[in-house]
C-alpha cells in the first residue's frame, strides 16, 4: 500500500518511518511525504494511481489540508484514494468541514499509531 503523508512539519517523516519500520521493511507499506498541499497535488498529478491512502494535516501554511481535500475530490482520481485528515485540533468545525468535503476519516495529533495501524488493516 502506498501512503502519501502531507504535513508541513518535516519531522513527521522520521516519526512515520520509525513507527512503520517493520511494515516498510516487509514491503507492506510504502510512504511518500509532501510538506505542503501544493507539493501533494504535484505528486498526485505526476504519479496517478499510486497513492491508495492520503494522510493530510489540516493546518498548513499556503494550501490547507481542507483545500487539498477539496481539490482531490474535485479532480476525481481513479481509483479514489482514501483520505484521512489529521489535526492538532479536534474541534467540530474542522471535523464537519472535512466530512462535508469527503474525508474518509479524521485523526487528532498526537497520532495514535496503534489505532492508525488497525485502521490501515481495513483499507489494504
Amino acid at each position: 500500500m502506498k501512503i502519501l503523508v502531507v504535513d508541513d512539519e518535516q519531522d513527521v517523516q522520521m516519526l512515520f518511518e520509525q513507527r512503520f519500520r517493520k511494515e516498510i521493511k516487509a514491503g507492506e507499506m510504502q510512504f511518500v511525504f509532501a510538506f505542503s498541499g501544493e507539493d501533494a497535488l504535484a505528486y498526485l498529478n505526476s504519479h496517478e494511481h499510486e497513492a491508495v491512502l492520503i494522510l493530510s494535516d489540516i493546518n498548513m501554511p499556503g494550501m490547507s489540508g481542507l483545500e487539498l481535500l477539496e481539490k482531490i475530490k474535485i479532480k476525481g482520481y481513479k481509483p479514489p484514494p482514501v483520505v484521512m485528515m489529521i489535526t492538532a485540533y479536534g474541534d467540530a468545525e474542522n471535523y464537519n468541514t472535512a466530512k462535508a468535503l469527503g474525508a474518509d476519516d479524521f485523526l487528532t495529533k498526537p497520532v495514535d499509531f496503534t489505532a492508525l495501524k488497525e485502521k490501515l488493516k481495513t483499507i489494504s
